[in-house]
């Protein structure tokens, strides 16, 4: 059975930036006109650019898996944006998930498995040989989701 179009989550993957939280902020007042409900996602990856990114969430001299690292900044990062924006009562209670693996392929997954509405997602919104060398998840994302996606630009 399909689920309804106001029980379609709206997926927000976040990396616990700026632009995560811009486009999760606009989730939310779409989440709010439009009766669908929030899923908040991570993708655990540890990308080669900036090895030990989850690091900073862990205690020094202590082996850690790297999950817990992402999942204490993700508690974090929910945390921070919902003390932040309390006008947001959508983001109270929110559902978050945590999943390993290549980002734009386990958002695109994560979207068909939840049966999600819509996809958010923040960008950088980088150009030139930065673009080229390192593309863009919210690019691929849009490339390859069969649902709407819409990708936020903010202006930090």
């Amino acid at each position: 059975m399909t689920a309804t179009r106001h029980d379609r989550p709206i997926l927000v993957p976040v990396d616990f930036s700026p632009y995560s939280e811009a486009a999760l902020l606009f989730a939310a007042e779409q989440a709010k006109c439009l009766g669908n409900p929030l899923l908040v996602l991570h993708v655990v990856h540890d990308p080669g650019e900036m090895p030990g990114y989850y690091s900073r969430a862990m205690k020094k001299k202590q082996l850690h898996r790297i999950e817990d690292g992402a999942s204490a900044m993700l508690e974090k990062f929910l945390r921070g944006v919902i003390k932040n924006h309390r006008e947001f009562k959508k983001l109270s209670g929110v559902d978050s998930l945590l999943v390993k693996g290549l980002p734009t392929t386990r958002i695109i997954e994560v979207a068909e498995k939840r049966d999600a509405a819509m996809i958010v997602v923040g960008s950088k919104g980088l150009s030139g040989i930065k673009h080229l060398l390192l593309g863009s998840v919210a690019e691929r994302v849009v490339q390859l989701a069969d649902i709407p996606v819409t990708v936020v630009k903010a202006d930090i």
